[in-house]
């Protein structure tokens, strides 16, 4: 008979699902997809559905659910952050309490609640960094591999680096909270105008507009860059321990004015801001990757994720002038790979299963969400009185 486990991230942003057959991923799709709510931070109804109409099961055919984080751990961050800022972001704090003492501190009771009657299986909670290790380690194609994952925050974490060898991942060093590089690189994204957690990537794609002259600046006062990659940031120029905005009154009068307000004329102040943090972020994930390589004894192998995996430029730079010979980049870095991640790491590290390395993939190109055949698209091209044309021959349409 086999086994399922359902992997679940949801409520902060990036809600997903995931699901495994004995350790097989059959199917794996973000919420937004459905609702078309970007980022959607939901609870993920519909792709928890969709993954179980993929493999024919309901609820009552899950052996386990693995959530992609460990909530109290969460919690205990954010309060601990809130009482060493108080009085500051009192405000903050009146608007997270509640919601956490409804919900996301009763997290188990509320995943059988919305699991419905027929779940009877284990809930586990890995921690948010196993879950993006997991996501780059199990599916890869090595069967020994360096692990780096790089984000902004999960419970303290803000970076971590270990080894992956068969079933099992060794998480040995951790960054924490406030020293985060996604965060220093979100700060920009924010003072530069533009979404945390969403425009990092226009960020990324404006800095070959500009020229990084201030990189020295961002170096020599905003941040220190160890020589192991780890950053250390001077937080008086950061305000999102706060919980109000991300960057100070000391940072705008750094960069010599305020944040560029969303939607407003892009300067070039802000294109050579984009190319300087650009520049920053590269040169720590080269660190980092170089001091890993050393301590790994020198392993050819190495897989990352998190959200800082996103930024295919630093991933460029590192596999044409990085120490390793293959990297593999978890496709879903974000919080939304977390799980896919969620799930492994509930298959080889709680039910202890074996692995089973496959030179392709594994991740079956993650096209792993919804399909749809000509029928379906035309029944939905008709119904909104859409103009298209149809080729039955491939050959024909390319």
């Amino acid at each position: 008979m086999s086994q399922y486990v359902l992997g679940i991230s949801a409520f902060y942003h990036d809600s997903a699902a995931a699901l495994l057959r004995d350790g097989e991923i059959i199917a794996a799709a973000q919420e937004e997809r459905f609702t078309r709510v970007k980022g959607d931070p939901n609870y993920p109804t519909r792709a928890v559905d969709f993954c179980f109409a993929k493999a024919g099961i309901d609820a009552g055919d899950v052996d386990c659910v693995s959530f992609y984080e460990k909530p109290l751990a969460r919690f205990e961050r954010l309060v601990e952050t809130f009482v060493a800022v108080a009085p500051e972001g009192v405000d903050s704090f009146q608007g997270f309490f509640p919601l956490w003492a409804r919900h996301r501190l009763k997290l188990p009771e509320k995943l059988r609640e919305e699991l419905g009657p027929k779940f009877g299986g284990e809930i586990v909670f890995p921690s948010h960094h196993e879950s993006h290790a997991a996501s780059a380690f199990f599916p890869s194609p090595f069967e020994e591999a360096a692990i780096l994952t790089l984000d902004a925050v999960g419970e303290w974490g803000c970076s971590s680096y270990g080894m992956g060898r068969g079933n099992r991942i060794d998480l040995s060093h951790e960054l924490r909270f406030p020293h985060s590089l996604g965060l220093l690189y979100s700060a920009f994204t924010y003072y530069t105008g533009f979404k945390v957690n969403s425009g990092e990537y226009k960020l990324m794609g404006l800095a070959p507009y500009g020229k990084p002259i201030y990189v020295e600046k961002i170096l020599d006062t905003v941040v220190d860059l160890r020589q192991d990659g780890s950053v250390w940031l001077d937080m008086s120029y950061f305000d999102y321990c706060r919980g109000t905005t991300m960057t100070s009154k000391k940072f705008d009068d750094l960069f010599e004015g305020p944040a560029r307000p969303p939607e407003a004329q892009i300067r070039q102040k802000d294109m050579d801001l984009a190319a300087s943090i650009q520049v920053v972020c590269e040169q720590a994930v080269m660190a980092a990757a170089e001091h890993l390589h050393g301590v790994s004894g020198g392993c050819d192998n190495l897989v990352m994720a998190g959200g800082v995996a996103l930024n295919c430029v630093a991933n460029g730079v590192l596999l044409r002038e990085g120490p390793f010979e293959r990297l593999w980049i978890q496709p879903a870095s974000g919080d939304s790979g977390g799980a896919l991640g969620a799930a492994l790491m509930a298959w080889h590290h709680h039910l202890d299963q074996p692995r089973t390395v496959n030179p392709s993939d594994s991740q079956k190109g993650s096209r792993l969400g919804p399909s749809f055949s000509n029928d379906e698209i035309r029944v939905f091209l008709d119904s909104v009185g859409a103009c298209y044309e149809f080729h039955p021959d491939e050959g024909d349409l390319l």
